[in-house]
């Protein structure tokens, strides 16, 4: 299984880049792993950017990708649970494990509907970049879970 990380918006903040550089590499020891950052298209309008977001990010979705999409609306988990989904889709034959984060008026319902899981990291709201570190961070921990390591402690 492949895991993808996918975001809108711009390139890292070089203070995040080296952190988040640091977990992926990290998440490659367990799963081929791969981040694009799909650019945000130059719209005024929210409801439109939104959609056209959402058409930019179905037309990297493959059929048999799994999604799940990071909203601050969906289900909270914790770092166990996420390592129990990301298992369980590698038994399920799961070819790619895509994360999406949305732009910064969140998903069009296209991408809600299309998602396989909508998640939750926290109630708080946090900047997109921080969001890419988390994530990075959470399913290296989840793969580490997964092989009973030390890295988590529960």
């Amino acid at each position: 299984m492949k895991i993808s990380f996918r975001a809108i918006g711009k390139t890292h903040d070089p203070q995040l880049r080296m952190s988040i550089d640091d977990f992926t590499g990290r998440i490659r020891h367990y799963f081929p792993i791969e981040w694009t950052l799909i650019p945000a298209p130059k719209i005024t309008s929210q409801a439109e950017l939104m959609k056209v977001e959402a058409e930019l990010i179905l037309q990297t979705l493959k059929p048999g990708d799994y999604l799940i999409a990071l909203d601050e609306h969906g289900k909270q988990t914790d770092s166990p649970q996420l390592a129990s989904l990301i298992e369980k889709q590698s038994f399920q034959s799961t070819r790619n494990l895509v994360f999406v984060i949305g732009g910064a008026f969140g998903f069009h319902q296209t991408i809600l509907d299309k998602a396989d899981f909508v998640w939750s990291l926290s109630k708080l709201t946090f900047p997109h970049q921080l969001v890419r570190l988390i994530l990075a961070e959470q399913v290296y921990r989840a793969c580490t879970i997964i092989r009973n390591e030390k890295y988590h402690h529960s």
